[in-house]
This record gives structure tokens, sequence and C-alpha cells, in this order.
């Protein structure tokens, strides 16, 4: 069996070859992270590993043993939006979401960047969200979110 922390707790997966993303959906009941395409391109199954954004649906189980799983479920701490992390605040701040579907992917990586570039340049925003998709099309309201949370003006 090997050990994975998910949102600070060890876990055990009895599956090596399991992609991440069923494991967490359906072994672990932690549906904040979605399936979007089954194939890497659309960002909706983004969680961090190790501080890294990663996309779930293309890594195994046995790629993060050892390795700190983190969640959209994991960021979050309670109901209400004062107990949300700062990127998510920012986001209801900003109206960015219609659907939601691909929010939890967008603030994943949106974390990564401010904790790796506290303030980053519209340039940089951009660019660590260009393998995201959204359907619905809120691409600069996302993008201002990003720029509130950097600025602090949640």
């Amino acid at each position: 069996m090997l050990s994975v922390s998910v949102n600070g707790v060890e876990r055990e997966a009895p599956r090596v070859e399991r992609n991440l993303l069923s494991y967490l959906r359906f072994d672990l009941g932690l549906t904040g992270t979605k399936y979007g395409c089954g194939e890497g391109f659309c960002g909706a199954c983004t969680v961090l590993v190790d501080g890294k954004p990663l996309r779930s649906c293309m890594t195994t189980v046995g790629a993060v043993a050892g390795g700190a799983v983190t969640t959209i479920e994991g960021v979050s701490g309670g109901d209400t939006l004062e107990a949300q992390h700062p990127v998510q605040r920012a986001f209801v701040q900003e109206q960015a979401m219609q659907c939601g579907y691909c929010i939890p992917g967008f603030v994943m990586s949106t974390i990564a960047l401010l904790n790796r570039e506290p303030h980053p340049s519209s340039g940089t925003i951009s660019e660590a969200l260009a393998e995201h998709m959204c359907r619905c099309g809120t691409y600069q309201r996302i993008e201002r979110a990003v720029e509130r949370a950097a600025r602090g003006d949640v």
C-alpha cells in the first residue's frame, strides 16, 4: 500500500496505477476536483502536489506517493464566504463563475501562481491560466479575480 497525504491527512492508496482524479473522487469522496476532458487539456482536474499544479486525470496515485496533495476542499476554511481562501473570495467578488465547473482548477492554479509570484503581471497571469478552459467564457472576470487576489483586495 502507498501512503499519500491528501489535504493534510495521510491516506492509504491500494492501487498504484489508478489515476489520482478517480482516487480523489470515488475513493475519498472529494468531488470538488472535476472530470473535464480526461486528457489533461481543460484543467478542471487540477490539484496541487507539493504546491505545484498538476492534472489529476493524467497522474497515477503511484506518481504522487509520499507527496502532499491539496484539493479545492483543502484550501477552504468553511462554508461561509469569510472562511474561504482569499483566491476563492476574489473569484466570488469578481463574479468569475457562471456554471462554476472549471473554477476549482482555476483556483488551484491561481493559488500556486500567487505562492510562486505574489504580484504577477497580466501576462504572467494569462500564461499561468492558458491551459485552462472555461466554456462559459468568463476569462476576463477570472483574470480580474486573480489580480484582485494578488492585490489582497478580498
